[in-house]
């Protein structure tokens, strides 16, 4: 019993969504079921490095539009996790906006979980995925997580963290985030309290691994 050494590739599932939708919680839920077999890949460590601006002015750059990401650095990363290779991710520090001199090492696993909100804007990050998950979840909702996470755990205030929402995440979020759903395979409410559809995407990833239970 257990996932076929044969396999030659990789699966890659790739889950989207809105800032605060819980793509993180699907994405840790898949992840335990398989355990050793999967590995996360989180979008947030490939923001572009910016310890070449002033620091006031990082504070006011669009970290929401496609721009922003190191689309190479990514795509390369999932493309050797994908063949069964060992990846170095860059770590990025949100207090700051630069990216640190640490790296991250990775894999292999059979199982290449993408997580973030413009995953599925990118055609050539699209093409290397076997599954798209998009995490639907209301705005309100994603609103309160948001503020919640960005004090909580990244030592903003109040003020800023909705000041970027209005200026740039909302808008990002209709121009880029919410129309890249349509490339989705499965659409899932209300992200990991959706215990059901966590399920369903379990057992679609377990089918493509030809993975055998008891």
């Amino acid at each position: 019993m257990g996932i076929r050494e044969d396999i030659k590739l990789a699966i890659v599932l790739g889950i989207a969504g809105g800032t605060g939708s819980g793509k993180t919680t699907v994405a840790q839920a898949v992840a335990g079921a398989f355990m050793d077999n999967s590995v996360m890949v989180e979008q947030d460590c490939f923001y572009l490095d910016r310890s070449h601006i002033e620091p006031d002015k990082r504070k006011v750059v669009n970290f929401d539009h496609p721009e922003a990401i190191d689309l190479t650095l990514l795509q390369q990363c999932v493309m050797q996790l994908k063949n069964n290779k060992k990846a170095q991710l860059p770590v990025y520090d949100f207090t700051s906006h630069t990216r640190t001199k640490q790296k991250r090492a990775l894999g292999p696993a059979k199982i290449i979980i993408v997580e973030g909100i413009l995953i599925f804007h990118y055609p050539q990050l699209r093409n290397l995925m076997d599954l798209k998950v998009f995490v639907q979840t209301d705005a309100d909702v994603r609103l309160a997580r948001r503020i919640k996470r960005d004090i909580d755990e990244r030592g903003r205030i109040l003020h800023s963290v909705l000041k970027q929402y209005f200026n740039t995440v909302k808008p990002m979020h209709e121009k880029y985030v919410e129309p890249s759903r349509y490339h989705a395979d499965i659409i899932l409410p209300e992200g990991g309290f959706n215990l059901l559809g966590v399920e369903t995407i379990i057992a679609q990833v377990a089918r493509l691994l030809r993975y055998d239970g008891e």
